[in-house]
Protein backbone atom coordinates (compact mmCIF):
# COMPACT_ATOMS: atom_id res chain seq x y z
CA UNK A 1 0.00 0.00 0.00
CA UNK A 2 1.22 2.99 -0.82
CA UNK A 3 1.77 6.33 1.23
CA UNK A 4 -1.05 7.85 -0.66
CA UNK A 5 -3.52 5.05 -1.01
CA UNK A 6 -2.71 4.80 2.92
CA UNK A 7 -4.05 8.54 2.96
CA UNK A 8 -6.80 7.80 1.32
CA UNK A 9 -7.98 4.93 3.40
CA UNK A 10 -7.47 6.99 6.51
CA UNK A 11 -9.75 9.56 4.90
CA UNK A 12 -12.50 7.15 4.01
CA UNK A 13 -12.54 5.66 7.71
CA UNK A 14 -13.08 9.54 8.54
CA UNK A 15 -15.69 10.07 6.19
CA UNK A 16 -17.68 6.68 7.24
CA UNK A 17 -17.94 7.50 11.02
CA UNK A 18 -21.78 8.68 11.31
CA UNK A 19 -22.51 12.28 11.31
CA UNK A 20 -24.21 13.45 14.89
CA UNK A 21 -26.77 15.34 15.05
CA UNK A 22 -24.69 18.12 17.11
CA UNK A 23 -22.42 18.63 13.55
CA UNK A 24 -25.87 18.94 11.92
CA UNK A 25 -26.95 21.24 14.31
CA UNK A 26 -23.35 23.41 14.04
CA UNK A 27 -23.91 23.49 10.20
CA UNK A 28 -27.36 24.30 10.33
CA UNK A 29 -26.48 27.30 12.95
CA UNK A 30 -22.93 28.38 9.99
CA UNK A 31 -25.19 28.73 7.38
CA UNK A 32 -27.95 30.41 9.59
CA UNK A 33 -30.59 27.82 9.27
CA UNK A 34 -33.46 27.22 11.98
CA UNK A 35 -34.46 23.42 11.68
CA UNK A 36 -36.15 21.27 14.61
CA UNK A 37 -35.39 18.48 16.18
CA UNK A 38 -36.97 15.98 13.98
CA UNK A 39 -35.37 18.11 10.91
CA UNK A 40 -31.82 17.43 12.55
CA UNK A 41 -32.29 13.82 13.14
CA UNK A 42 -33.66 13.63 9.42
CA UNK A 43 -30.82 15.76 7.90
CA UNK A 44 -28.15 13.91 9.81
CA UNK A 45 -29.34 10.44 8.56
CA UNK A 46 -29.44 11.79 5.00
CA UNK A 47 -26.01 13.84 5.46
CA UNK A 48 -24.56 10.19 6.56
CA UNK A 49 -25.83 8.47 3.44
CA UNK A 50 -24.15 11.06 1.43
CA UNK A 51 -20.66 10.52 3.35
CA UNK A 52 -20.97 6.98 2.88
CA UNK A 53 -21.59 7.15 -1.26
CA UNK A 54 -18.50 9.62 -1.39
CA UNK A 55 -16.08 7.74 0.87
CA UNK A 56 -17.20 4.43 -1.71
CA UNK A 57 -16.08 6.44 -4.51
CA UNK A 58 -12.93 7.58 -2.76
CA UNK A 59 -12.29 3.84 -2.52
CA UNK A 60 -12.52 3.37 -5.88
CA UNK A 61 -10.04 6.08 -7.62
CA UNK A 62 -7.09 4.66 -8.49
CA UNK A 63 -3.80 6.92 -8.12
CA UNK A 64 -2.71 5.40 -11.59
CA UNK A 65 -5.98 7.25 -13.26
CA UNK A 66 -6.03 10.82 -13.54
CA UNK A 67 -8.44 13.00 -12.66
CA UNK A 68 -10.51 14.62 -15.40
CA UNK A 69 -13.88 16.64 -15.90
CA UNK A 70 -15.07 15.05 -18.40
CA UNK A 71 -15.12 11.79 -20.26
CA UNK A 72 -13.62 12.61 -23.81
CA UNK A 73 -11.09 15.64 -24.43
CA UNK A 74 -12.88 18.74 -25.53
CA UNK A 75 -11.37 21.04 -27.74
CA UNK A 76 -13.00 24.69 -27.87
CA UNK A 77 -13.43 25.90 -31.46
CA UNK A 78 -13.53 29.67 -31.75
CA UNK A 79 -14.45 31.81 -34.71
CA UNK A 80 -12.74 35.39 -35.20
CA UNK A 81 -15.05 38.19 -34.65
CA UNK A 82 -16.53 40.00 -37.80
CA UNK A 83 -18.52 42.40 -37.87
CA UNK A 84 -22.22 42.03 -38.50
CA UNK A 85 -25.30 43.88 -39.36
CA UNK A 86 -27.48 44.85 -35.75
CA UNK A 87 -30.29 46.27 -34.89
CA UNK A 88 -29.72 50.34 -33.99
CA UNK A 89 -30.50 51.40 -30.86
CA UNK A 90 -33.65 52.80 -32.00
CA UNK A 91 -34.57 49.30 -33.90
CA UNK A 92 -33.87 47.68 -30.66
CA UNK A 93 -36.05 50.05 -28.48
CA UNK A 94 -38.89 49.56 -31.09
CA UNK A 95 -40.90 46.70 -29.50
CA UNK A 96 -39.61 47.51 -25.73
CA UNK A 97 -43.17 47.67 -23.24
CA UNK A 98 -40.94 50.77 -22.19
CA UNK A 99 -38.32 52.92 -22.86
CA UNK A 100 -36.89 55.92 -20.65
CA UNK A 101 -33.80 57.84 -21.72
CA UNK A 102 -33.03 55.88 -24.75
CA UNK A 103 -32.94 52.38 -22.21
CA UNK A 104 -35.15 49.67 -21.99
CA UNK A 105 -37.56 50.39 -18.98
CA UNK A 106 -37.90 47.45 -16.08
CA UNK A 107 -39.59 47.31 -13.13
CA UNK A 108 -37.52 47.71 -10.08
CA UNK A 109 -36.98 45.13 -8.36
CA UNK A 110 -34.37 45.66 -5.15
CA UNK A 111 -36.72 48.09 -4.01
CA UNK A 112 -33.08 50.86 -4.30
CA UNK A 113 -33.65 54.61 -4.06
CA UNK A 114 -33.48 56.30 -7.96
Amino acid sequence: MTVSNCHSMKRVQRLMSAITRDEVAHLARLSRLALADEELDHFAAQLDQIIGAVARVAEVAADDIPPSSHALPLTNVYRPDEVRPCLTPAEALAAAPAVEDARFRVPRILGEEA
